[in-house]
C-alpha cells in the first residue's frame, strides 16, 4: 500500500516496550506525530539512527511532537533494547499479527520479515504530511526531519 500527502493515516494500536497499549489516535487533536519505522533492534543502522533521536529528543518529543518508533521484534526484545541504549521514547512492536502495521503503511518487506527504514510526519488532525522511505541499509537524514516538523 502506497500512501498519500494529505490522507489519514491508518490507525493501529499496538505495545510498547513496557506491554502498554499505544495508539495513533490516543494523539489525535494533542500532537504531531514523528512514525519512525526501523528493520531490526539491536542492529548497526538502527542504532545509530535512535541513538541520535535520543540525543537530540528535544527536537522529536515535546509539547508538539510525539516520537514513536516501531519495528516489528517481539515486545521483550523493544525493552531490552530500550533500556540498554537509554530510549525515553516509546519503542513500539510490530509483532502480532507480524507486521500489520508495516504493512498498513507500505513499508514491511515480505522477503525478510521486517520494516524498511519508513518515516511518517503525521499532523495533530490524524493527516499524513510528510514521508520518506530508506532501504534497509539506507540511513535517514534527521535534518529532514526537523524540517517537516517545523511544517506543522
Amino acid at each position: 500500500m502506497t500512501l498519500t500527502i494529505g490522507q489519514a493515516a491508518p490507525d493501529f494500536d499496538v505495545l510498547n516496550q513496557h506491554g502498554e497499549k499505544v495508539s495513533l489516535t490516543s494523539f489525535k487533536g494533542e500532537k504531531n506525530v514523528v512514525l519512525l519505522f526501523y528493520p531490526f533492534s539491536f542492529s548497526g543502522i538502527c542504532t545509530g539512527e535512535l541513538c541520535a533521536l535520543r540525543d537530540d529528543l528535544s527536537a522529536f518529543a515535546n509539547e508538539n511532537v510525539q516520537l514513536l518508533v516501531i519495528s516489528c521484534d517481539p515486545m521483550y526484545a523493544q525493552r531490552a533494547y530500550a533500556d540498554q541504549e537509554k530510549y525515553s521514547f516509546p519503542v513500539l512492536t510490530d509483532f502480532w499479527p507480524h507486521g500489520a502495521v508495516s504493512k498498513a503503511y507500505g513499508v514491511f518487506d515480505e522477503a525478510r520479515g521486517c520494516a524498511v527504514r519508513g518515516t511518517f510526519i503525521i499532523d495533530k488532525a490524524g493527516i499524513l504530511r510528510w514521508q520518506v522511505v530508506n532501504g534497509l541499509g539506507d540511513a535517514r537524514n534527521l535534518e529532514d526531519y526537523k524540517a517537516a516538523i517545523a511544517t506543522l
